[in-house]
């Protein structure tokens, strides 16, 4: 597994020549040693949210029983909600233990982890408890404020924050998206935070970078001699990117009937899917090279003409309207024309992928959940095995959830008798089975993440121009289709999309992979 930028990273192996002081605190199944972050103060804005509960609260206490996160460290919640200490921390228990449902919660070690929360009541937009959270900052820990709130209060909180005098040299701040709506709006809140933050002290998060998958790509590419003098358009085919969600738009309604699928999903997540397959080796694994490299394969990108271009809309399922309703009935509005589908065809401009196409696609409501790079390759210049043989392609697949792991399709000989017939075969590297238990359950994204923040290192995070960038190209697509009042086409719940996305691979003689859990 990879690190983060720094020397250190979460885990070192005890068999590698490094010395080991305490192996008390190191994992006998697997021979590694956590290496603990130094003492932090980590204020959650918004932390009786959604977000905090489900994901920030219940990965902060699973680094703190793998001993990455010390007893001196302090996580506050901030939030305009009444509550004290103890009432927060039965909040925060309810949540973990709910998190924890697929494995043991160790209540001795949640009560430890208990004792490290403490609650401000705070009004973002106004003075209320901004005095009382000063007075509960350690001015010798690590200083990091999430914003696990509404992105209309990020130059509200970056401001107090500034004029109550709570950033130190060891301050740093976590923003969630979206990050803005459009360029414009993308370089506002980029101004305002630059105007009270460094950038090295601002820390844009999207999770998809913190998955162990996502993460395992780079080391694919770049720590085996196997793939990358093979990772470019003399042999690569074309390469998919699909991120498909089974469930609906849920209580979202709001802010998706506003945003859509491409802001939501394309611009963010697939976006920084499509940069990490597509760059070039950075000269090291440092946040700045690795970023650079990212914000060149946004640059490069083509624009997208409008027949490379699929919107679709969910409908409601057949004879289950009620608790599978269409997008339209979920948001209440029945001339919604917002995409819940997107498929596109990129083409990355530049020496390495000229002639690629890059298919992109995400959509909810989908016959399953996952998130699947698949890298197709050419086929074999000659074939030697006639008709008999068939056609047959080698396709690595990097599946990133559910089931993670990485997949090589190759051909092979069918057992027996009777002539050459060949078979494609999965070399199948499922991190459950060939991880043991830590492949079965990897790390949440956010555990790594957070404690990245904290370590200082914005390796997996994005820069400011890079949002810029990407957003830069977005804008065109989206002024395209309202301009030509494109609406999006309509598909079924539990399908794989709509039928015009098959039709977009289907005129360049491809096809999808499938969609599978």
């Amino acid at each position: 597994m990879t690190g983060g930028g720094n020397a250190q990273n979460d885990t070192l192996d005890l068999h590698q020549g490094g010395v080991v002081e305490d192996e008390s605190d190191s994992d006998a199944r697997t021979g590694m040693r956590t290496i603990p972050v130094e003492d932090f103060d980590l204020v959650i804005f918004g932390a009786t949210g959604d977000l905090a509960r489900r994901k920030i609260l219940p990965a902060l206490f699973r680094r703190f029983c793998a001993g990455q996160m010390s007893p001196g460290a302090r996580v506050i919640g901030a939030a305009k909600t009444r509550h004290d200490a103890e009432s927060f921390r039965a909040v925060a228990a309810d949540a973990i233990r709910e998190q924890s449902s697929d494995r043991c919660c160790d209540e001795a070690a949640l009560g430890r982890f208990l004792a490290c929360l403490d609650y401000v009541p705070l009004d973002a937009l106004g003075e209320t408890g901004w005095t009382d959270l000063a007075g509960h900052l350690d001015p010798g820990h690590v200083r990091a404020f999430y914003f696990s709130v509404r992105p209309m209060l990020f130059a509200e909180l970056a401001r107090r924050i500034r004029d109550y005098d709570l950033v130190t040299p060891g301050t740093r701040i976590v923003v969630e998206k979206p990050f803005g709506r459009d360029l414009h709006s993308a370089r506002d809140l980029n101004a305002m935070l630059a105007s009270n933050f460094a950038e090295r002290q601002i820390y844009r998060i999207d999770h998809y970078l913190g998955k162990e998958t996502v993460q395992n790509l780079m080391v694919v590419r770049f720590a085996n001699m196997l793939f990358e003098p093979l990772w470019n358009s003399q042999y690569v085919d074309h390469i998919q990117i699909t991120v498909a969600e089974s469930e609906g738009i849920g209580s979202r309604a709001d802010y998706y009937n506003r945003a859509g699928a491409m802001r939501d999903m394309i611009q963010n997540h697939l976006m920084q899917l499509l940069c990490l397959t597509a760059m070039e080796p950075p000269a090291r694994f440092s946040p700045d090279t690795l970023r650079d490299e990212k914000l060149k394969v946004i640059h490069a990108l083509d624009p997208v003409l409008p027949h490379h271009i699929v919107r679709g809309q969910y409908e409601a399922m057949p004879g289950r309207e009620a608790d599978h309703p269409s997008y339209r009935q979920a948001v209440g509005d029945p001339r919604s024309t917002t995409e819940t589908y997107i498929a596109l065809r990129v083409h990355v401009s530049n020496w390495r992928w000229a002639g690629t196409p890059f298919y992109l696609r995400t959509g909810k409501r989908l016959v399953a959940r996952s998130s699947v790079i698949s890298v197709v390759f050419k086929d074999a210049p000659h074939a030697i095995f006639g008709q008999e043989g068939g056609r047959h392609i080698n396709v690595l697949t990097i599946r990133l959830q559910p089931n993670e792991g990485i997949t090589l399709q190759v051909t092979i000989k069918d057992p027996g008798p009777g002539g050459m017939r060949l078979v494609d075969v999965p070399l199948d590297m499922t991190f459950a089975e060939a991880l043991g238990p830590e492949g079965e359950h990897p790390p949440d994204a956010y555990e790594r993440l957070v404690m990245d923040v904290i370590r200082g290192d914005q390796t997996l995070f994005m820069r400011g121009d890079e949002v810029e960038a990407a957003w830069a190209w977005t804008d065109p697509i989206i002024a395209g289709w309202e301009a030509r009042g494109d609406v999006p086409k309509p598909y079924e719940t539990g399908s794989t999309g709509p039928r015009d996305a098959e039709l977009l691979l289907a005129r360049d003689n491809r096809e999808w992979r499938g969609i599978r859990p």
